[in-house]
């Protein structure tokens, strides 16, 4: 079950208001008199790159970006194809998110800075603190019965959790889900977000550790490839994922834009950053 979403899935609307489509509100919780003005000063301006325009010709043409955000990254950026379609933009690579992109720095995304998060999570996020890093937990029984519900799927009971298939940020796109009836691939990364909760997990990036009965560590399932059934964790009463990151880690990272913007960096930089290689171009309109 490998799928991904685009704006097919709600046909005769632009958005949604789930994880989606970041949970749209609608205009009035969405446009504030900051979006105005900043829309306002950059009226007319688009992301644009630079393509080759066939695979025969040496000739290039310039296109608007398809700018992908999402609300923090975990401190890696991830690749289009690991969320969407299987194809890329040089634009939208997997990039730690960190100054000059070096490893090992402080990425921008990892603060708890109570005013840079108010410039960018909506009032009910804002008691959301574990963006960055986070931790689920569920009864092998629960995750079992939220498995079967959420993929229509009767797998059984929940044997264990295998990452086929992770991006660079970390992200599993392909996931193996072995039950004790069946066993099952699932994808792409919003689609396994979907299958292990309730509502959504906060991103697909995530290690998953099993407990027995007294809490004692008994498997872990951070890396290794599908097999066909033989990866079954044994007797364990809990699972927990320790995940990154909030949303699918594509293009800009919100959060790490705020910093960035609050450390002095301008609009035109910020965009250098999570997106390389873009200039920004003006669109010729006679009226907003």
């Amino acid at each position: 079950v490998i799928r991904w979403y685009d704006h097919t899935d709600h046909i005769g609307y632009d958005v949604c208001a789930d994880d989606h489509c970041q949970r749209y509100q609608g205009l009035t919780r969405a446009v504030g008199k900051t979006v105005r003005d900043a829309v306002d000063l950059t009226w007319g301006e688009v992301l644009m790159s630079c393509r080759q325009k066939d695979g025969l010709s040496e000739e290039s043409v310039m296109e608007i970006c398809d700018a992908r955000f999402s609300e923090c990254c975990g401190g890696v950026t991830e690749k289009f194809s690991v969320c969407w379609e299987d194809k890329d933009y040089n634009y939208l690579p997997a990039l730690p998110d960190t100054p000059g992109h070096e490893a090992g720095k402080r990425p921008f995304c990892c603060t708890s800075d109570a005013k840079v998060l108010s410039q960018v999570l909506n009032d009910y996020d804002l008691a959301t603190d574990d963006f960055y890093r986070w931790e689920v937990r569920y009864g092998r029984k629960e995750l079992s019965a939220i498995v079967c519900r959420r993929s229509g799927v009767d797998v059984g009971l929940v044997n264990a959790l295998v990452p086929v298939e992770r991006g660079e940020s970390g992200r599993i796109w392909k996931l193996g889900i072995i039950g004790s009836k069946m066993e099952l691939v699932i994808g792409k990364e919003l689609e396994i977000r979907r299958v292990l909760s309730e509502s959504h997990l906060k991103s697909s990036a995530f290690e998953v550790e099993y407990l027995d009965a007294d809490g004692n560590v008994v498997a872990t399932g951070s890396n290794g490839s599908y097999d066909g059934g033989k990866s079954e964790s044994g007797d364990w009463s809990e699972v927990v994922l320790h995940g990154r990151g909030w949303g699918h880690g594509v293009g800009l990272c919100q959060i790490g834009a705020a910093v960035m913007a609050s450390e002095g960096y301008s609009y035109r930089r910020i965009l250098e950053h999570y997106y390389p290689g873009t200039v920004c171009g003006q669109l010729s309109l006679e009226t907003k």
